[in-house]
């Protein structure tokens, strides 16, 4: 409301949205701008990025193919099948066993947090999948599939991870990756070794190119500083370019 974005103008833009991506297979957010604009919608960043939030939010458009270094949205019901319906047990189940497949082990407290469930679902649904449990430390961790302790180790231990990273927040109890007070609250890269924060990194751009700039929340040691190097030039093949490494 206060950005003039209220439900008639949402619908209308969704309209235009629908439109646009109908004619084209896919469209950056500036190329739909153009439409908006076009049909008298507000098209500024802000209200763009609401728009297309609210679209994707209503299940109209997705992420669609890159083209160059620019992303675009495309209609979702031209780039996904038609799923099958499930009934509530059906569905519950489906979720609880997706979430402990890949985040497991993981409480009821992580789940809830994660889905958004009732704590009284998540325990049906673990019931449902016959999930096994541990306990460490005065919690209850739940498992389904291949006891995670079992699955080979990765080469490297050391991960740069981005802020939103499901390491990071899809798990409600935090102990099972600590971290500093002040990286709780905070929209940090988190610099992962060995399973645990052991300190944030961020991007800097400059004129001979982006450098990594890390700043460790401990000592880092010799294989330490050689998965950094490995990270870094990763992150260059990905970039196309030379990445520079700095720790402070």
């Amino acid at each position: 409301r206060q950005i003039g974005l209220d439900h008639a103008v949402m619908t209308r833009a969704a309209g235009v949205v629908e439109r646009a991506l109908g004619e084209s297979d896919c469209l950056t957010r500036q190329e739909l701008g153009r439409h908006l604009h076009g049909a008298g919608l507000p098209a500024g960043n802000r209200e763009l990025a609401h728009i297309a939030m609210y679209a994707e939010l209503e299940g109209l458009i997705c992420s669609g193919p890159r083209r160059g270094k620019r992303s675009t949205c495309a209609l979702l019901a031209n780039r996904t099948p038609v799923g099958k319906r499930l009934q509530r047990d059906e569905a519950l189940a489906e979720l609880t066993k997706r979430y402990f497949r890949s985040h497991g082990p993981a409480t009821v407290r992580d789940f809830v947090w994660w889905s958004g469930l009732t704590s009284a679902d998540a325990k049906r649904g673990l019931e449902m999948i016959r999930a096994r449990h541990r306990e460490e430390e005065g919690l209850k961790y739940w498992t389904v599939g291949r006891d995670p302790r079992s699955a080979p180790r990765s080469k490297s231990s050391l991960h740069a991870l981005p802020i939103y990273d499901e390491y990071l927040v899809a798990y409600r109890d935090l102990q099972a990756v600590p971290r500093p007070p002040y990286l709780m609250g905070n929209f940090q890269h988190a610099m992962v070794i060995g399973g645990q924060v052991a300190g944030t990194w961020r991007i800097i751009a400059g004129t001979a190119g982006p450098t990594i700039e890390v700043r460790p929340l401990r000592r880092l040691t010799p294989a330490d500083r050689r998965g950094l190097v490995v990270t870094a030039t990763r992150y260059g093949r990905f970039l196309g370019s030379p990445v520079a490494l700095s720790v402070t």
